[in-house]
């Protein structure tokens, strides 16, 4: 009985999954990203970068590979290729976070979204590495390697790590990036160097190493590369880490120190931190990345997406892997509950909301990215699981989501600490959380499907010595392998 009530279940979000293909001049272009026939559509009628990733993979495992190809190409021709020192103008390099399908006497158009129509008018910083990670998934799944040696395609992502790795007032090895600048897009206290952004922009330097050919145009980007790697994963495992020993540490930093010798670096004041309630939150064998690190700030809270991301992109060595999903299994009620999983936890609540996120109603505590719940994480969540071993964390969330999803109606996202009230404002038959719960689903079946989103951990010193750079799985041509840049 139950496992006829699964196929069930899975025929029926692939039916759900299939209506939402967009079609640009009579082919397949990408998924919309919410059909909620109640609710206005908004922008929920655009296909969005992030949004596509999961259902791009889907299409990738089922032999479907020519939307995922035509989704590459179109987004692409968007990006814009010239400098622009027009502030109301997007940058050279970003691609935007959604588009649609315009026509105009006649003929059909793509209009991007660079933020310019986005409420809160921020561009998204994620999107260009989204469209990084989906282009080397193609190339692993279906062998294209021409794809991705044509000029057009290198020249995008040369542009999109230029993007992330422009001069500017900052003397760290992560991306600066303003509040809501990425699938957190509203305000939520994360200017600076959010660990979301910074887990998929390692994930993009390693891909560059993959997918730029070693010729000329190309030297530039792929030492850069080479150079933040090392810097990048060392201060994110390093100064992001939050265990019992890293809290001690914390707890007893002196502050106002100089030079170059400072432990504290960052001149954290321990009276900003809630060392009781963390000291009694993190279990002994468990730990995390924080949310974010700068000036007098270390925000403690748990961000889904840059921890579950941090796993698959080989960013946490294996300790570190380990003792995340340790915290996910034994702080379960908190981070799962009734729906995989939050976004973000704790919420801000009370003084902190209304200040932090400029008391939006929509980001009320528990509620959207303070603290709701999204079912869409439900494929990192196995992902990251599975590449660990641990699938039967996978199994379990699925299990959870397998009794809600349908009869709610595929939401957005739940609200509440223990994800029980559908979200307040959630699209229904919302395109993602159908993928997420699919792609899971595969990734448990076969974890052979890992190999396009997943890296393997490596050492910093690693990525300065060509020679020794690792990757399993390298797209260029035969006559650059084993050549050095």
């Amino acid at each position: 009985m139950g496992d006829r009530i699964t196929r069930t279940l899975v025929e029926q979000a692939w039916d759900e999954l299939e209506k939402t293909i967009m079609y640009y001049n009579g082919r397949p272009i990408g998924t919309i990203a919410a059909r909620d026939p109640d609710i206005a559509a908004l922008n929920y009628d655009q296909c969005f970068i992030r949004d596509f990733f999961p259902s791009a993979l889907l299409f990738l495992i089922e032999g479907r590979p020519d939307i995922v190809r035509h989704f590459l190409e179109e987004t692409l021709k968007l990006q814009p290729k010239t400098g622009q020192l027009e502030c109301l103008k997007p940058s050279r390099g970003l691609l935007p976070a959604s588009f649609k399908i315009a026509t105009i006497i006649g003929g059909e158009y793509l209009k991007p979204d660079f933020g310019d129509h986005a409420i809160g008018r921020v561009a998204p910083a994620d999107a260009g590495l989204w469209w990084v990670l989906l282009l080397r998934a193609y190339v692993i799944s279906t062998q294209d390697t021409a794809l991705v040696q044509r000029s057009d395609f290198q020249e995008g992502i040369r542009l999109v790590l230029e993007l992330c790795l422009v001069t500017r007032f900052d003397m760290y090895p992560m991306v600066l990036v303003p509040d809501g600048a990425s699938m957190i897009d509203r305000r939520m206290g994360l200017y600076g160097h959010p660990l979301d952004i910074q887990s998929l922009f390692y994930a993009a330097l390693r891909t560059s190493l993959e997918l730029l050919l070693p010729i000329p145009e190309n030297q530039t980007i792929l030492q850069a590369a080479r150079n933040r790697l090392g810097p990048l994963q060392q201060h994110l495992r390093d100064n992001y880490w939050i265990d019992t020993d890293r809290l001690n540490v914390i707890y007893r930093f002196q502050v106002e120190e100089y030079g170059e010798e400072a432990l504290n670096q960052f001149n954290i004041y321990s009276d900003s931190i809630p060392f009781y309630r963390l000291a009694k939150w993190v279990p002994e064998a468990g730990g995390y990345l924080a949310g974010n690190l700068g000036p007098s700030q270390l925000d403690c809270r748990f961000f889904a997406i840059g921890n579950l991301m941090a796993i698959i992109a080989g960013l946490t060595n294996e300790h570190q892997s380990h003792w995340i999903l340790n915290l996910i299994e034994l702080r379960w009620a908190d981070l799962v509950g009734n729906m995989p999983m939050k976004l973000c936890y704790p919420a801000l609540e009370d003084r902190d909301w209304q200040i932090v996120t400029g008391a939006d109603p929509k980001n009320r505590p528990w509620s959207y990215h303070n603290g709701g719940s999204w079912p869409v994480l439900l494929w990192m969540l196995t992902a990251a699981a599975r590449k660990m071993n641990r699938a039967e964390l996978g199994h379990h969330a699925i299990a959870i989501a397998e009794r809600r999803l349908l009869q709610d109606q595929w939401p957005e996202y739940y609200d509440g600490p223990d994800a029980r009230l559908i979200g307040k404002e959630a699209r229904k038959y919302q395109t993602w959380t159908i993928a997420g719960y699919l792609l899971a689903k595969e990734f448990i079946a076969n974890p052979d499907h890992l190999k396009m989103i997943t890296f393997e951990a490596q050492e910093a010193e690693d990525w300065q010595d060509p020679a020794r750079t690792p990757g399993s799985y390298s797209p260029i041509a035969p006559e650059y392998q084993g050549s050095k840049s």
